[in-house]
């Protein structure tokens, strides 16, 4: 199973290096000299790995110079992974974790959850993962932090949503350009 852990950004001087945008929560491992990631069509060993003004300077054992690396910018890399793997992390997920998972809302007033439905995807954002959910038909994106989702439970097949107003049904939500109308 492959799972994305960057993005290639812009080359680095003239010797190969790529800055890459780092898309894993285990950067050191996945980027360690000697292993393996895929790009594209191919499978680059990670020469050396750095940081350097805030980016992820790599240099891969197939890129040579500034032009291979430049020819690179855009790809996405991933790495191959045993499904039945998990991050170092207890509260880290793969995504193929977390899809078909049952979504439960929280706050129903005898302390039960109802099912809302189905985690179909994760869209990896700048600041912060989003949780796409299929309710009913309709896909609704819910931000993929604790203050949201307080409970993952992989093991138990669920994740539970708090229940804040217009998160789980979009036509609950308050609009806010009738406060600039005016009543």
């Amino acid at each position: 199973m492959h799972v994305v852990i960057g993005r290639i950004g812009r080359a680095h001087g003239i010797r190969g290096e790529l800055n890459v945008d780092i898309r894993t929560d285990e950067p050191d491992r996945r980027f360690a000299p000697g292993s393996s990631v895929v790009c594209g069509s191919r499978t680059l060993t990670v020469a050396s790995a750095r940081h350097h003004g805030g980016r992820l300077v790599v240099a891969f054992a197939e890129v040579p110079d500034r032009n291979a690396a430049e020819l690179l910018h855009g790809t996405v890399l991933e790495a191959v992974v045993d499904p039945d793997d998990t991050p170092d992390d207890p509260d880290e997920f793969y995504d193929h974790q977390l899809v078909g998972l049952e979504v439960r809302g929280e706050g129903a007033p005898d302390g039960d959850h109802v099912v809302v439905g189905t985690v179909t995807g994760l869209v990896h954002l700048p600041h912060q993962d989003t949780l796409t959910v299929d309710i009913d038909g309709r896909e609704v994106f819910i931000p993929f932090v604790t203050e949201l989702v307080p409970v993952v439970d992989v093991a138990g097949g669920f994740v539970t949503v708090k229940d804040v107003e217009g998160l789980l049904d979009p036509s609950r939500a308050e609009n806010a350009a009738s406060d600039l109308v005016g009543d």
